[in-house]
């Protein structure tokens, strides 16, 4: 992507939390992911083609989350690699941060943050209606 700036990379920190799994027995392991975290994985994941660190099960998953003020009530979506190339030219600024995610062992983990778009400053879009404004 073009307009990618801003790249922060986690692999240190994820380095660093395996290594304290491999001191702990494997019956002591827990992973805190959300059920609705394994569940965008599973539907809108992009495979990594990577084994799970953790257990080795593939494919590895990653999502790719957005933030930014310019992206209005769709701030915080999962957005595909296709998506953020069209998004880049669209938006001004908006952060993109990565995690991976195994559906097996509920392993996941930050593992990148980067801002992406033109930065020409726009307004956020208009709010639309959505489903969860008729439904609550």
């Amino acid at each position: 992507m073009w307009s990618k700036r801003e790249v922060v990379d986690y692999a240190l920190q994820r380095r660093a939390s395996l290594d304290r799994l491999q001191r702990v027995p494997r019956a002591l392991w827990d992973f805190d992911a959300h059920p609705l975290l394994i569940r965008s994985a599973m539907h809108h994941g992009e495979e990594s083609g990577e084994a799970c660190p953790v257990c080795a099960h593939e494919p590895l998953l990653r999502l790719n989350y957005t933030f930014g003020e310019q992206l209005g009530q769709f701030s915080g979506r999962i957005k595909s690699s296709d998506e953020l190339a069209d998004m880049q030219d669209e938006f001004g600024e908006f952060r993109v941060v990565v995690v991976e995610v195994c559906t097996e062992c509920e392993w996941n983990h930050m593992i990148l943050a980067y801002m992406l778009g033109d930065g020409v400053a726009r307004k956020p879009p208009r709010r639309r209606r959505t489903v969860e404004d008729i439904y609550g």
